[in-house]
């Protein structure tokens, strides 16, 4: 299994177990799956190797809670999400393809700083507020879901200008990243990123994924929706930050 997925068990075990983290936070919150494994994996893969990968996992993710997803949803917001998102994907592929490995892991950091930093101080952005900040919303969350992969933080942000209660919040989400994963899958094909070895890593990350995210819905009870949002971006920020600070050392 290590040699077909060009890792060491040792990075093969790590990854696994962030996987699994990951989709305990995803269960729970109904975002931050890949933001994450971006944080926690760049020092085991490149963001252009974990692109790809990360694309199996929000679909398994996906599946798993599509239907309560969509009940709870803002349909017409997360539809104009994502297109917005099919604007902004090949732009973020392409920025993702052009800069390097090294500036391209700090890059990511960063955002995933900045905009948890964002959402735990409630900034609201009013423009945001109407059909033309939802279709702006995801052209963004489409440019940093092709650079970094965690374009959920950025329709996170507008669902938070727009006072949305957390189921409602979190069925947005769910149904955005599901139905963008469908048209993320055609682009990661049309710039040459969704590689054969980087499948075989996505399919191998599934069932830990799986596993994380059927045991995190289950504490997405109503005793617990208060507190779901500031204990994930702080999770974030932490891990975001110790992660970021490594890499700048190693630069």
């Amino acid at each position: 299994m290590s040699e077909i997925l060009d890792l060491s068990s040792q990075e093969l075990g790590i990854l696994g177990f962030i996987c699994f983290c990951a989709g305990l936070v995803r269960g729970f919150s109904g975002f931050a799956l890949s933001a994450f494994v971006m944080a926690t994996a760049v020092t085991i893969l490149p963001p252009i190797q974990l692109i790809p990968v990360l694309w199996f996992l929000e679909m398994s993710a996906g599946l798993l809670m599509a239907r309560g997803g969509w009940r709870d949803a803002n349909r017409s917001d997360a539809l104009l999400l994502v297109t917005g998102n099919l604007v902004g994907w090949p732009i973020g592929l392409w920025l993702t393809k052009t800069i390097s490995t090294t500036t391209s892991k700090i890059t990511v950091l960063i955002i995933i700083v900045t905009l948890a930093i964002s959402q735990l101080a409630r900034v609201r952005i009013t423009f945001l507020n109407s059909k033309k900040g939802a279709l702006i919303s995801g052209i963004v969350a489409g440019v940093i879901s092709g650079l970094a992969h965690v374009g959920g933080m950025i329709v996170a942000l507008y669902a938070l200008s727009r006072d949305s209660d957390a189921r409602t919040m979190r069925g947005t989400l769910v149904t955005y990243l599901f139905i963008g994963s469908f048209s993320s899958f055609v682009f990661l094909l049309a710039f040459g990123v969704m590689e054969k070895i980087a499948m075989y890593r996505g399919l191998s990350m599934i069932l830990p994924t799986m596993v994380g995210v059927w045991i995190g819905t289950k504490f997405f009870i109503p005793k617990l929706q208060p507190y779901y949002r500031p204990f994930c971006l702080s999770l974030l920020v932490g891990l975001a930050l110790i992660t970021l600070l490594r890499q700048i050392a190693l630069k």
